[in-house]
């Protein structure tokens, strides 16, 4: 695998509300010059304004103030953001001078300045109290194994940084230790059915220094093999080992760090990810809901029953959530399912008829056009989707997953993927959505993602594998 990690520690949030602020600050300062700065000289205060964030920004950056394992002192983020400022204060201010611009200029940008390091210093103490309230609920699960002592050492230098965990639970590698003070979730030789059990997004090793690192390989396989990202807490002593294409070395307070992925960790693109989500799935809503109120009516009117079908589907590493749909097929349609699964034209758990007896009029047509699908836009815009992923499985498919297919739920399921613009229903095999839904994964990025959605709207307008 050869994927980039760049970016992978950084607090892009942090990054964002920084920028945020201080082009805050000079809106608000423009409005209060307006009357005296011309309009020939707004681009020169912009300009300065522009280089200002830069260096500054470049200058948080490289003093690490930006990585999510950076501890939150607010002495040293008061230290370290006040030389940003005089760097990039200075180097505005001689460029001021060298072009000697108006006078009401000189002013706006001192004044710009001042207001400035009053702002990022509010801002430091703020944003990052906020994030910690309101990340929580964003945080990935993860279990920890190794010994109780060693893990509350680790999660003493964690609590310190912008690392956010819901800690699920602890799985002994040893004796079960004599004060048990944390959820115990099993031992390491039941480390895949833990898993399964407990929709664990990260599990963190903490090696002892007498340990061999051979010795938690398969476990770290298994992890992998079923994408679920291994972090490796590291002895001082072992630092050097480890290392592969598709890791990355950083530390937590005296602790290295190896985290071990099958799926990108790009802060950067993964925010924008989720930002084009929501966008494309408001505007998406807006727009297409004259369509969805007159389905409704047509549904309402073709045949008893609710006009949104919900059925638990399973997301990303094992949680489930409602998936919506325009109701295609009669109210009793899973009572029917039964009966009907000698005739399954799937090779594998899924499930698919061509000619379903339980699909109404209205059903057919909406099935065609894939108008049943609008509906999960809202499970875009709550999260539990996106709009480019794995195909969405059912509890029963998952329930019979080997552990190498546990793998195509490491990410968040989409409302289309590889597997939509490469024939839908026409694919008869499993295993092969399985191979296009491991493709997606191994291969993500925003362009394929881009590429994808255009691709789709060309399937839909032709119809491609629907029924």
């Amino acid at each position: 695998m050869n994927r980039s990690n760049k970016g992978a520690n950084t607090n892009t949030i942090q990054m964002i509300e920084d920028i945020l602020v201080l082009l805050i600050v000079y809106f608000i300062e423009r409005k209060a010059f307006g009357k005296v700065i011309l309009e020939s000289t707004n681009l020169k205060c912009f300009a300065l304004v522009v280089v200002f964030i830069v260096i500054y920004i470049l200058s948080n950056k490289e003093a690490r103030i930006y990585n999510v394992t950076f501890f939150f002192y607010i002495d040293r983020f008061w230290k370290i953001i006040s030389k940003s400022w005089l760097l990039a204060a200075g180097v505005t201010m001689g460029l001021m001078y060298v072009y000697n611009p108006h006078y009401n200029v000189r002013r706006f940008h001192l004044y710009y300045l001042l207001w400035t390091y009053i702002a990022i210093c509010v801002n430091i103490v703020i944003s990052r109290f906020m994030q910690m309230i309101f990340t929580d609920h964003q945080a990935p699960r993860a279990a920890f194994v190794g010994t109780f002592e060693e893990y509350e050492k680790f999660n003493y230098f964690l609590n310190k940084t912008s690392v956010k965990v819901d800690e699920v639970g602890y799985i002994l590698d040893r004796e079960m230790p004599e004060k048990r003070v944390f959820n115990t979730l099993g031992i390491i030789g039941d480390l895949e059915q833990i898993l399964r059990n407990n929709e664990i997004d990260q599990v963190y090793f903490i090696q002892h220094s007498d340990d061999n690192i051979a010795q938690i390989q398969k476990y770290i396989d298994i992890c992998l093999e079923m994408g679920v990202t291994v972090k490796v807490v590291l002895d001082v002593s072992y630092s050097h080992r480890m290392h592969r294409s598709n890791s990355y070395v950083s530390s937590v307070g005296t602790f290295p760090l190896i985290t071990y992925h099958t799926i990108a960790l790009n802060s950067y693109e993964q925010a924008i990810k989720r930002l084009m989500d929501l966008v494309i799935s408001i505007i998406a809503t807006i727009v297409l809901s004259p369509v969805m109120l007159i389905t409704a009516i047509a549904i309402k009117l073709d045949s008893p029953g609710p006009v949104i079908f919900k059925q638990v589907r399973v997301g990303q590493n094992g949680r489930t959530f409602n998936i919506y749909k325009f109701r295609s097929m009669c109210a009793d349609a899973e009572d029917r399912k039964e009966e009907l699964l000698e005739q399954n034209e799937m090779d594998g758990f899924m499930f698919k008829i061509k000619n379903d007896p339980r699909v109404t009029k209205v059903g057919k047509f909406i099935r065609k056009t894939s108008i049943d699908e609008l509906p999960q836009l809202f499970n875009v815009i709550k999260g539990d989707m996106s709009l480019v992923g794995t195909r969405p499985p059912t509890v029963d498919e998952v329930s019979q997953y080997k552990r190498g297919q546990w793998r195509r739920i490491s990410i968040k399921p989409g409302v289309t993927g590889l597997w939509q613009i490469s024939g839908r229903n026409s694919i008869s095999d499993f295993d092969e959505v399985v191979e296009l839904d491991l493709r997606y994964i191994d291969n993500w990025s925003l362009y394929a993602d881009i590429a994808i959605l255009f691709k789709t709207v060309g399937v839909l307008l032709t119809k491609k594998g629907a029924y």
